[in-house]
């Protein structure tokens, strides 16, 4: 699946899922530039990883709550890598299982933010460039809560389905232009915001989780980096406007 040519972004993409999001593009043949909030020195390795397969990398500080920031992140790729024609929105934030009733409206306002309209405003931005290339792709990193909508996650349920919202809207309209928007949506992965709700769990229910996990294990962050890979690829080529749950199939 080469993708010898096109660029890259992976949002969030110093650790967790979007590290192995963007050592697979990288692997695959592509330019990857990673964004992070936080983390400077596991970006810095997300990049040293993208420079040993042989492809140009950039890591950027851009928490996705800052709009400023998301301006100088695409100006940034343009200037060192070029035009982007591969965006991954994966950057979010987690909630924390409190109920509707207890919950802060100003918690709720930044799960939304960083979920979902941060990523409208960063495709708002790459968008324009991404109609000028030969092909274009948009995958959205969303989650299985927009299937299961449990209990104590409504923030976080509604910024998913407002995010896959924007993709299906984003696919008809991008179409005419060669781009292709998609969905992405894990259960339970080993990495990042799937560690610290197992860790909330605590005790025998964190067990419990692993346990109860379809083929008896938890979804690795390469598992979900293939369905990216095949999403941007040749293969998927006739492939717009879909949702792929990586979940093993949901509980029994």
């Amino acid at each position: 699946m080469t993708l010898n040519g096109r660029i890259a972004l992976v949002t969030g993409g110093s650790r967790g899922i979007g590290r192995a999001i963007a050592l697979a593009l990288a692997r695959d043949g592509a330019d990857v530039a990673i964004s992070y909030a936080r983390d400077e020195d596991s970006a810095t390795a997300c990049i040293d990883a993208i420079h040993a397969e042989g492809r140009r990398g950039l890591a950027t500080r851009a928490p996705a709550e800052e709009g400023d920031a998301q301006h100088r992140l695409v100006d940034s790729i343009q200037k060192e890598l070029g035009p982007i024609d591969i965006l991954v929105n994966n950057a979010g934030y987690d909630w924390d299982g409190t109920l509707v009733a207890d919950s802060d409206p100003e918690d709720l306002l930044r799960v939304m933010h960083v979920n979902a309209l941060a990523p409208h405003h960063l495709c708002s931005l790459v968008l324009p460039e991404m109609r000028k290339r030969p092909r274009g792709d948009v995958v959205m990193i969303s989650s299985n809560v927009t299937e299961m909508l449990g209990a104590g996650y409504a923030p976080y349920a509604m910024s998913k389905a407002a995010l896959e919202a924007l993709a299906f809207v984003l696919a008809k309209e991008e179409r005419e232009h060669g781009i292709h928007v998609n969905v992405v949506a894990p259960g339970l992965v080993e990495a990042g915001m799937g560690l610290d709700y197992v860790a909330r769990m605590g005790g025998r229910n964190a067990h419990a989780v692993v346990a109860l996990a379809p083929y008896g294990r938890v979804c690795q962050p390469e598992e979900v980096a293939s369905v990216v890979r095949f999403l941007v690829s040749e293969d998927a080529s006739y492939v717009n406007g879909q949702r792929i749950y990586v979940h093993g199939g949901g509980p029994a």
